[in-house]
């Protein structure tokens, strides 16, 4: 019998998979009673996206692992049409997100015998579920079960495996086909059209890209490819913006099972693709090796994440594990290391703000340590020679501000409160890496030093809010915002302008101007500053430089006395910012969240931690609904729902919480950490997701979804409080 070209490429295609993905069955079955699969669809992750350019707040979830750039969907029970994809993907195009397609890979099955196609959209017995690491769809057809799975195996690469199990005592004859088509906005007049097109290569199809550099719309260039690759020749067939890739003569035998492989890459250069190509053949040769790390890795996730006896909050624990997953973005062109942004699901978040990488590595090392101290790494990669860690960094260093003037998303008019020595010490306790403290050391010292050359006006060892000097910073307006971007806290009530904040010009010994500080010192500033004196001096011991550890001391010792006597306003028993020449409190500003901060460092005496404790536990104050909103509820310009001026963001909530803790009040503390967890919209609700911060008074998840720093102070008060 003569055999045409296609026949015998078909029975290849059947050999090379059976010989090469005979482990995988066997590890799925092993993997089916691990740890994951107790955790099903804590984020709702369906949806089918309708145009290319997402609203700010992406209307669809995305799933996302390994630092990828592109993340995918399933679709939901009523998106028929899209049934046997995963619809998208999402990729960031450099720093803005669009989608390619409302389902790049569908696949189609055709029984050959009867000559027509077996639609998944008439099964009735499907499941389609977001386990930790893992995306599943699962058609209970009459003949065969089709199984999908998708999970990331590289940083540039999501594997889908796609498994077909004859449930009959006959041989199937069957005929694949994939399909998909682009998604692209045609409006009249549209800025965001991006001109990308399909091309067909000899195992697969590619997405290629063009040179685009469109102010703050989208940045693309012609080295940018998304390829969907087969482990063997395929068909591709390109009609426009449509691709058909075909595969006959599949044949499976009685209750047998054919199982195949494709890589789905998303890289921006031609060295990351070369490279990318050579792990895709591996990939390939060794699937299960790569499935079965892919099942290791997030066991061991999640084991390091549920060790409490309280078990009523282990889905609560998980779910911000695959946050700051999904969150995870890895080396790509200015940003050298790996590292966690604030969202993926929100446009202007796909860069890594200092402050944010501080708090999400204490989190993170707890379950995924090296990440934790590359996401620290990412940060002083851009230390400044002056020892300045500017506020965040992007893919793109030099492109348009928030405003769309001149100067980038990357920002160096201004640094963030002072965390990173508390971040260095809590992986260390983790780890107990002494090689990451003697690198991080010196870096950390040069930082904590900047904060008294650039930041302390009258040069009396504390420091004031400010801004460098910066091409964006030319007028007393733009410095005040600088200075309010760097204590975190954007539009809190103690900058309103009103107020009479000013700014000061800070000059070094040899009469440089060396930045600006607004005249008021302030006292979450100084108490982060205290507390990194208290860490540098530990980290000093373990490396023996006894010298430094007397220094911190000191120091210490200085800027704790100076708070409790001057930050402390005894009549309305609170901790404020001062004015810089009278050295009183600021107290016409009102009560806010950051008076707490003396009692998360331990610089409030016990009397002053005494008076605090009962402001934090007042109903008409600290203790609302969800407790600890930024501003008191009894400031006059307290709104429960303007950012910093009254709703809570989980950092200062987790900040006022261990605060308790720290100075005697654990009932207190456990107390509150539950409040706060119970009553913030989605957290317990299974499918809802973790937003930027939330109404005081009633919990209504506010601003971003699927936020990374609300999701690590969720993780530690799950850890530290609830799950003991």
């Amino acid at each position: 019998m003569k055999l045409s070209i296609r026949t015998i490429a078909s029975l290849f295609t059947c050999l090379f998979i059976s010989a090469n993905l005979v482990g995988c069955s066997k590890k799925n079955s092993l993997s089916s009673k691990g740890i994951r699969y107790k955790f099903k669809d804590l984020i709702d992750v369906k949806g089918v996206p309708i145009k290319a350019v997402p609203n700010d707040t992406y209307e669809i979830n995305p799933f996302s692992d390994m630092g990828a750039w592109h993340a995918y969907h399933l679709p939901g029970i009523d998106d028929k049409e899209y049934y046997g994809g995963f619809t998208g993907p999402l990729y960031i195009a450099q720093e803005y997100g669009r989608w390619l397609s409302k389902s790049f890979n569908i696949i189609k099955i055709y029984d050959k015998q009867r000559e027509k196609e077996i639609k998944l959209a008439d099964c009735k017995d499907l499941d389609l579920s977001y386990y930790p690491g893992l995306l599943v769809q699962r058609y209970d057809m009459e003949d065969f079960i089709l199984n999908l799975e998708l999970r990331f195996v590289t940083n540039r690469t999501a594997l889908v495996t796609t498994k077909i199990k004859n449930k009959t005592d006959r041989e199937l004859n069957l005929k694949l086909n994939w399909e998909g088509e682009l998604l692209k906005d045609f409006e009249p007049n549209n800025s965001e059209i991006l001109d990308i097109r399909l091309e067909a290569s000899t195992n697969g199809v590619k997405v290629k890209f063009p040179d685009v550099d469109d102010t703050w719309n989208v940045f693309t260039s012609k080295e940018m490819e998304y390829e969907l690759l087969y482990p063997f020749e395929v068909k591709t067939k390109i009609n426009g913006d449509k691709y058909i890739i075909e595969i006959e003569d599949i044949s499976i035998k009685p209750k047998k099972e054919y199982i195949l492989n494709t890589a789905n890459t998303y890289t921006f250069t031609k060295d990351e693709k070369d490279k990318e190509n050579e792990k895709v053949k591996d990939i390939f040769k060794n699937p299960s090796k790569y499935i079965e790390d892919n099942d290791l890795r997030w066991e061991n996730y999640l084991a390091n994440s549920l060790k409490g006896e309280n078990r009523d909050y282990d889905r609560l624990a998980v779910k911000t594990v695959e946050t700051l997953t999904t969150n995870w973005r890895s080396s790509a062109g200015e940003i050298k290391k790996d590292g966690i942004t604030p969202s993926m699901s929100y446009k202007w978040f796909n860069g890594m703000w200092a402050w944010d990488s501080w708090k999400q590595a204490v989190a993170v090392t707890n379950f995924a340590p090296e990440l934790a101290k590359e996401n620290i790494r990412a940060i002083f990669d851009y230390q400044r020679e002056d020892g300045m860690i500017i506020d965040a960094i992007f893919y793109n260093k030099s492109r348009y501000n928030y405003f769309g003037e001149k100067g980038g998303n990357w920002n160096e008019r201004n640094s963030k409160p002072p965390l990173a020595s508390w971040a260095v010490w809590e992986v260390y306790e983790s780890t107990k890496d002494k090689e990451f403290l003697k690198e991080m050391y010196p870096k950390l010292v040069k930082y904590h030093d900047w904060w008294y050359i650039a930041r302390d006006n009258d040069k009396n060892g504390i420091a004031e809010y400010g801004g460098s000097v910066d091409p964006l910073n030319n007028t007393e307006e733009e410095m005040i915002l600088a200075a309010a971007w760097e204590s975190g806290m954007d539009n809190a009530i103690r900058f309103d302008t009103d107020y009479g904040v000013k700014v000061m010009e800070n000059i070094d010994e040899n009469g440089r101007l060396v930045g600006y500080s607004i005249n008021q010192e302030s006292v979450d500033l100084n108490s982060y500053l205290y507390a990194e004196k208290k860490y540098l001096g530990k980290i000093a011991e373990i490396l023996n430089k006894t010298s430094d550890v007397d220094r911190y001391e000191r120091e210490a010792e200085y800027v704790k006395d100076f708070i409790q006597k001057n930050m402390f306003d005894r009549e309305t028993g609170f901790f404020y910012d001062i004015d810089i020449l009278t050295k009183k409190p600021l107290i016409n500003r009102g009560k806010g969240i950051e008076g707490v901060i003396p009692l998360w460092a331990e610089v409030a005496s016990k009397e002053q931690a005494e008076m605090v404790k009962d402001i934090l536990i007042d109903e008409d104050k600290f203790n609302t609904k969800v407790p600890f909103p930024t501003a008191s509820k009894d400031n006059p310009r307290y709104n429960s729902e303007v950012y910093w001026r009254g709703p809570v963001w989980l950092d200062q909530a987790y900040f006022a919480i261990k605060a308790l803790d720290k100075n005697g009040y654990k009932d207190e503390a456990n107390k509150l950490a539950k409040k706060i967890v119970e009553n913030i919209e989605g957290a317990m609700i299974d499918g809802e997701v973790i937003r930027e911060n939330y109404n005081s008074e009633n919990g209504e998840g506010l601003h971003c979804t699927n936020f990374s720093w609300s999701a690590g102070m969720l993780y530690l008060l799950c850890k530290e409080y609830l799950m003991q």
